[in-house]
């Protein structure tokens, strides 16, 4: 059986096949997978990916198939102001929801309770169907990049008192 080994960051062609993948997906370690093309494999990885639309699958056969991120029911969410989009921003992080920052809007998955919650503190909600690329989070290291060392900064930390 094929597995998926590693995580290829921005992968030049040619691809044995392409997988199309929601948000959920992109985040698993190990699941049974299969390409448009019909390219069955194991997703088999050390750790979970932060596979983005573009990335590849390296397979144990030496070949590599290409993410495309799936279209999903999302809200995009405007504001007059920046201080008023900020406040929202705030109040999405506090409930711990995955957002996507953009020029001047956020994106978030669909859900009509966020969404009167939003409108309630002055925000515009649009409804659209595209690919959810959240942020990774401060402590958070994308596939196929060095991990962050928190102990890295221990410099930083650490001073004399003498």
């Amino acid at each position: 059986m094929l597995r998926g080994i590693e995580i290829v960051k921005a992968p030049h062609g040619p691809f044995v096949d392409e997988v199309v993948l929601d948000h959920k997906d992109r985040h698993r370690r190990r699941m049974m997978l299969c390409g448009c093309a019909g390219v069955e494999f194991l997703l088999d990885l050390a750790e979970v990916p932060d596979l983005r639309g573009g990335d590849g699958i390296a397979l144990s056969s030496g070949g590599i198939v290409r993410v495309r991120a799936a279209d999903e029911p999302l809200m995009e969410i405007r504001c007059s102001n920046p201080a008023q989009l900020a406040r929202i921003a705030w109040h999405i992080g506090n409930r711990h929801l995955p957002a996507e920052i953009g020029d001047g809007a956020l994106r978030l998955r669909a859900d009509h309770v966020i969404a009167d919650m939003i409108e309630g503190l002055g925000g515009e909600v649009h409804h659209l169907n595209g690919p959810f690329n959240p942020e990774g989070g401060a402590y958070a290291h994308r596939a196929g990049t060095p991990a962050h060392d928190l102990d890295s900064h221990a410099q930083f930390r650490r001073h004399d008192h003498g």
